[in-house]
């Protein structure tokens, strides 16, 4: 085994590689695919509360436009790296194929630790930022979203630092909004819906239901606890989570309401002091559970984890979170994993719904907005099934890739090639 590092966009690439031999997609075409059309970084000189000035890295990818705008959100975190943005808009292009969104895929991020800055340094940095790529984006082109570390109150300052440039208010520039200013409600907790959604669908289809099933879920932060509570509340019984200062297992099931509102009060994982036993996250990826749901960080599935990994079914919440040399033994051992570009859809839809409500001026309710989410997640899945049994191809990732692909290229035939 090499002992490099994995890579997020090597491994991208290698995912797309397999499903080629099962697309209808020319090698012309296909190379294009593999590769974004453009990479900004730029310098974001910050203002300190101490009055000295910090020099931030950040970036923005777009990978693919040729269905529609770029669509992709926005990061802080100190592992970005261009690589990272480049792979995760590549992904993104997939993830809005496969969902059969009208857009592209994008990604961005500046390479910080928000933990060490205040609330107003965020805003500089954060404003900063969408001076940097303002000229790349707009509500037609490019239309950023929140991803880590950031949420509604980033994409507030985004979409008012955008506005200011522009000379009057334009909400849709960005997704993932407060209420107030545009956005939708079940934009919060809506990847966590969606990967809640897919959890029961797959159990549905190997005939069993979350009531009969247990749930372990690595990553309790906005996407993995959301995802908890609305399984809990289908009947499921979540058994383990975790976070960066390890895990928390009781066979009887957790409180997911508990233990959420502890992290949203700006808690962690080891503060919890319920009836659990303290694990930890390898732990956690090898209990005995119907189903994993890693909805933390990429690359923890590895081949040496696949081999013990004791789940019947594997749901990716995270981005990247299994490699491809895991996927080979998880394929080997019959144990299906739903791929992140299908089970973590749910933000870009209901963003996409967002979107749709700021340029039309109208909005809709929670509840129409949710069925929607439901009606598309669920429409998916089904498709890359139908595709899973009529490719025959080797694992569910390469039946989702296979139909996102078919879709990219598709567009970029009928476009033709410029000039």
């Amino acid at each position: 085994m090499s002992d490099e590092p994995p890579s997020t966009l090597n491994n991208m690439r290698t995912q797309m590689q397999r499903a080629q031999e099962y697309a209808q997609v020319t090698e012309n075409v296909f190379t294009r695919l593999k590769h974004p059309e453009r990479t900004l970084e730029v310098s974001l000189p910050v203002l300190r509360d101490d009055g000295t000035e910090d020099i931030f890295k950040g970036y923005r990818c777009q990978f693919s436009g040729a269905r529609g705008p770029y669509k992709g959100g926005v990061r802080f975190h100190p592992s970005v790296s261009q690589d990272e943005v480049i792979a995760l808009a590549g992904l993104m292009s997939s993830k809005t194929a496969l969902v059969r969104l009208p857009y592209g895929g994008a990604k961005g991020g500046v390479v910080c630790n928000p933990k060490e800055l205040s609330r107003d340094e965020i805003k500089r940095m954060t404003r900063r930022y969408m001076e940097g790529i303002r000229r790349m984006v707009g509500p037609k082109m490019d239309i950023p979203a929140p991803d880590m570390n950031t949420g509604p109150r980033e994409m507030a300052w985004m979409m008012d630092t955008y506005s200011v440039y522009e000379g009057h208010t334009i909400p849709e520039v960005v997704t993932g909004k407060p209420i107030e200013l545009g956005g939708t409600p079940g934009r919060i907790e809506a990847t966590g819906r969606g990967v809640a959604n897919i959890t029961e669908q797959i159990l549905n289809y190997y005939s069993r239901s979350p009531e009969d099933s247990t749930i372990a879920i690595q990553g309790f932060g906005n996407v993995g606890s959301w995802a908890g509570r609305l399984l809990a509340e289908r009947g499921a019984n979540v058994v383990a989570t975790s976070d960066v200062t390890g895990g928390i297992y009781n066979p009887k099931g957790i409180d997911t309401h508990e233990v959420g509102e502890l992290i949203e009060s700006g808690g962690q994982i080891g503060d919890y002091d319920g009836d659990i036993e303290r694990i930890s996250n390898d732990e956690l990826l090898r209990l005995d559970v119907d189903v994993l749901i890693p909805a933390a960080v990429s690359h923890v599935i590895t081949a040496d984890v696949a081999e013990d990994v004791r789940a019947d079914i594997i749901v990716e919440a995270a981005n990247g979170p299994t490699t491809p040399e895991a996927d080979d033994v998880l394929a080997e051992r019959d144990i299906p994993t739903v791929p992140d570009i299908l089970a973590n859809a749910g933000g870009v839809i209901v963003s996409y719904l967002e979107w749709v409500q700021n340029t039309q001026e109208y909005s809709w309710t929670l509840e129409e907005v949710n069925a929607d989410l439901e009606r598309r997640m669920t429409e998916a899945f089904e498709e890359m099934m139908d595709a899973y049994a009529e490719y025959e191809t080797p694992d569910l990732r390469t039946a989702a890739y296979t139909l996102a692909l078919d879709r990219q290229a598709t567009a970029h035939e009928q476009r033709g090639l410029f000039p």
